[in-house]
């Protein structure tokens, strides 16, 4: 199969991740700064989950284009992938709405959780089909980043029962770890042509 149609059906599902999400933003009742900070927490819950969306958009891109077939093993992983991100406006409007509370954050926590170890998998995934001398595999080794962020969630999850500041904190520093899209895969991409 041509990776293009794993590609494009991928943006299809995230570019409607992102519609549901800012849908969930409704417009305030009044026209003064009142109005507005009642929005505050969805918005902000908005915002962390539009940059993560993205952060995943753009790391599938790059994680893709060293994949050179797909496989039924990487459209199933895809699809795993692309599963847990659906719930994102879900997580995302419930800790909105909520004021970021307990259960809502960490249900957030646990979505991002999943997603991480479905975009493991997915690269791995990947990294079978093409050996162990793959781009990927010699682009992200033991992969480290996405290890460390895998067990930041799971500590995450636990922590917004007990300190839901803590268990924010680590969401929004694993984004900014991830902010910039992973370089490893650019530079051996570059490195082979």
């Amino acid at each position: 199969m041509n990776k293009s149609r794993l590609e494009a059906f991928s943006d299809g599902v995230i570019a409607i991740i992102i519609t549901i999400m800012v849908l969930e933003l409704k417009i305030p009742h009044g026209d003064d700064w009142h109005s507005l900070k009642n929005l505050a927490p969805k918005f902000i819950s908005y915002v962390i989950s539009f940059i993560y969306v993205a952060i995943y958009w753009n790391n599938h891109h790059h994680l893709l284009s060293t994949a050179k077939h797909v496989t039924g093993a990487m459209l199933w992983s895809n699809t795993h992938l692309l599963f847990w991100l659906s719930l994102v406006p879900f997580v995302t409007a419930w800790a909105g709405e909520n004021h970021f509370s307990e259960l809502p954050v960490a249900t957030y926590s646990f979505v991002l959780l999943m997603a991480a170890i479905a975009y493991y998998i997915l690269s791995k995934s990947i990294i079978s089909t093409h050996g162990k001398d793959s781009v990927l595999s010699t682009a992200v080794g033991k992969d480290l980043k996405g290890i460390i962020s895998a067990i930041s969630y799971a500590i995450a999850v636990p922590l917004a029962f007990l300190f839901i500041p803590a268990s924010i904190f680590i969401i929004v520093g694993i984004a900014l770890l991830w902010l910039i899209p992973d370089r490893r895969i650019e530079k051996r991409i570059k490195e082979m042509d």
